[in-house]
């Protein structure tokens, strides 16, 4: 055992992510092998039409040109042989909850990020071996049992363990320790870095910064400037930090959130924005009635063809504040997405909750003199709302015809106001996010 004890540290965590390799077109390999292995297939919406795009390829496809995000059309063009399968998403959760289970057996503290990722906390779980051992026979269980090919990270934390499942595909398993960080990713461009994008990448080499090694030494107050709290969460990213825990699924509770599906794509910022803003009126609503502050604000979002991200930032100072939420969340947007690709879905969730009366919240003085003023006017209108209806009070902002204007009378995911003394009914556990 002190062999095993060796191999994780007397403090800090161990983390996995694993990561499904081309799951969709994996999942119909293994159902139908005599059809599909070794074959050059996609997976996409319209099959009989010809139109849409590519959700995703096997790798056989991806070796001839075959990218996600293509347009049917044209992979037909570059490989006539390709063979389009219509999405079976009721199969793919199938196979979902099996990997998941797999990892369960070794750690109760899994996280799923979507369904063909997540990430697993072993550092409890030193009875079943050492980190490596336990990737590889996760790994080794998976392709035995599914018949699915995965990619594995382990870490210190969820940032590297992310980065790590995504340097050795498919099937590998790779180390990402935080004294690797300047060696393996400080000459790598920012984009590199999971969770910035092209938009914010293109922004930093407007301010001269080319590198995650630049990017790691880069003056945080300039940061600050351009990104607002996005600033050093990128700058602590660069150096790879990431304090963010594993949240198993029954802690998923502890989170108060709502998504709403739009009745077309959206395309413009300015409506998107709304959207955002109605959706963090009423997490925010709800979270100052249940007493408590958020200090991590997730979005989601969700293109036509059910690729979904999520994206979250860590606040300096905890909030129950509808600006802070919504300023956080179009930031998070502005940053992820680029201009003119369509959204289908969008949502807020708030982690990292605590109770408001045990919450240290420290103000600069700025904050001194208005957080008084803010609370008072959160009181007035939590009031009004109470007797009057929650449409009794709207911004101007707020007023459209997207579903997250009505989110208040209308379906939408998410737990409503007046059901939040049913969240621990299994009833409304889909309900929940």
């Amino acid at each position: 055992m002190t062999t095993v004890e060796h191999h994780y540290p007397k403090q800090g965590r161990v983390i996995l992510h694993i990561d499904m390799n081309a799951f969709y077109c994996s999942v119909h390999e293994a159902v139908e092998p005599d059809i599909y292995r070794g074959k050059p297939i996609a997976v996409a919406g319209s099959v009989e039409l010809r139109r849409g795009i590519i959700v995703t390829s096997s790798y056989v496809a991806r070796s001839m040109g075959i990218k996600t995000g293509m347009q049917v059309g044209q992979a037909l063009k570059i490989c006539p042989d390709l063979m389009l399968i219509r999405p079976d998403f009721e199969l793919y959760r199938s196979f979902s909850r099996r990997f998941m289970q797999i990892a369960y057996s070794y750690s109760p503290m899994v996280e799923s990020m979507s369904i063909d990722e997540c990430f697993v906390d072993i550092t409890g779980s030193k009875q079943f071996g050492t980190p490596l051992e336990i990737a590889g026979t996760i790994q080794q269980r998976i392709m035995k049992e599914l018949q699915l090919p995965c990619s594995i990270g382990v870490a210190p934390n969820k940032l590297l363990a992310k980065m790590g499942s995504d340097m050795k595909k498919p099937n590998g398993i790779s180390v990402l320790r935080l004294r690797d960080v300047p060696t393996v990713l400080w000459d790598k461009p920012c984009n590199y870095l999971y969770g910035i994008g092209k938009k914010t990448a293109d922004k930093l080499t407007k301010l001269g910064i080319f590198t995650l090694g630049q990017l790691a030494e880069g003056d945080e107050l300039l940061l600050s400037k351009h990104f607002g709290v996005m600033g050093p969460h990128l700058k602590r990213s660069a150096n790879g930090i990431d304090n963010s825990p594993v949240n198993p699924e029954q802690e998923q509770s502890k989170s108060i959130g709502h998504t709403t599906t739009l009745p077309r794509d959206y395309i413009e910022r300015k409506e998107i924005h709304r959207v955002f803003l109605n959706l963090a009126d009423q997490v925010a609503r709800r979270l100052r009635k249940q007493e408590l502050m958020t200090s991590t604000i997730q979005i989601t979002i969700r293109d036509p063809d059910m690729r979904t991200i999520t994206r979250s930032v860590t606040l300096p100072t905890p909030t129950e504040h509808m600006d802070d939420i919504y300023r956080t969340s179009c930031q998070l947007y502005d940053h992820q997405w680029e201009d003119g690709k369509p959204v289908r879905l969008l949502g807020i969730t708030l982690q990292n909750l605590t109770s408001k009366e045990e919450t240290f919240v420290q103000l600069d003085l700025f904050d001194y003199e208005k957080q008084p003023k803010r609370e008072n006017l959160n009181k007035i209108m939590d009031g009004l709302r109470d007797k009057f209806g929650e449409n009794a009070i709207l911004t101007a902002g707020m007023m459209s015809d997207d579903p997250s204007a009505f989110i208040r009378n209308h379906k939408s995911r998410g737990t409503s106001l007046q059901m939040d003394h049913l969240k621990n009914n299994p009833l409304h556990k889909e309900e929940e996010k």
